[in-house]
């Protein structure tokens, strides 16, 4: 890891970590904003039940105070700017995704810099922050049922979203009927079954999308027979389309912010606090 360090405008600029598929830090707070980014593979950030998931192009702004849990489900290069609360103009309250084109990553990679003075890293800062803009997606939601017989089912969907057994089958194979499974996944997630399965297969369709896989193979993988109902769920859950989502996906980062410093260890919690290093 580099050295965290503040700096005039207030931001704190954390060195790069590997993060392989699979691992993911357990629930934690920052206090400063933090802007979460993969400079290589794909980010995963959770908010309660709240599910963003982070191609290179897009960046996730966590407010100060917002106990979340950051992993990759596929092998990912982590970075993090943070930023003061009490010098940021910026105070959105909610985590917000933003877009992360070619500037915004080589201003990154750039306050990365050792060797930066105060009245040009506070320019460089300026400008990042000039550069956030929220997008109009909405994160995907998968909450957890509550029912042992609901959270049976939910942990046969998880470990295969295109399991294609009706709600029926589902009941019987957990010991219960169609009608009190309905009823369960409504009063446990707030949602009906039907769209709660929509909800998880998305979820685990997007870092194949942001592998760089084909929507029809995406698709299939997640249990959808055919590409249109696919991208007609994608639209209609997550606001976009799955191009659109990923837009400007062959922009590379820049060599200086993907690369992780020769110093650079994975830490066994959470993303290294700036005031707290070994807790978070």
């Amino acid at each position: 890891m580099t050295p965290a360090a503040e700096h005039a405008a207030g931001a704190v600029v954390v060195g790069a970590f590997p993060l392989p598929a699979g691992k993911w830090f357990r629930a934690h707070e920052h206090p400063r904003h933090q802007l979460a980014w993969a400079t290589r593979g794909v980010l995963g950030v959770r908010v309660d039940d709240d599910t963003w998931v982070l191609p290179p192009t897009r960046a996730l702004w966590i407010p100060a105070g917002t106990v979340h849990r950051t992993g990759a489900p596929r092998d990912a290069v982590f970075h993090s700017l943070y930023l003061d609360p009490t010098r940021c103009p910026l105070d959105w309250p909610m985590p917000v995704a933003v877009a992360v084109g070619e500037l915004l990553a080589h201003l990154l990679a750039h306050l990365g810099r050792d060797d930066l003075g105060p009245d040009a890293r506070q320019r460089a800062e300026a400008v990042v922050l000039d550069l956030l803009r929220p997008l109009p997606d909405t994160p995907i939601t998968v909450p957890e049922p509550v029912d042992d017989r609901a959270r049976a089912v939910a942990a046969l969907l998880l470990a295969d979203p295109a399991d294609s057994r009706t709600l029926e089958a589902l009941a019987r194979a957990v010991g219960t009927s169609r009608r009190t499974l309905s009823r369960l996944f409504v009063r446990d997630t707030g949602m009906s079954f039907d769209r709660w399965r929509t909800q998880l297969r998305l979820r685990a369709a997007l870092p194949l999308l942001a592998d760089g896989r084909p929507v029809a193979q995406a698709a299939h993988a997640v249990g959808y027979a055919t590409p249109s109902a696919f991208l007609a769920a994608f639209r209609r859950t997550v606001g976009t389309t799955p191009r659109q989502y990923l837009r400007h996906a062959d922009v590379p980062a820049p060599r200086t912010a993907a690369r992780a410093p020769a110093t650079a260890r994975l830490p066994a919690g959470g993303p290294p606090s700036p005031t707290t290093p070994s807790t978070t």
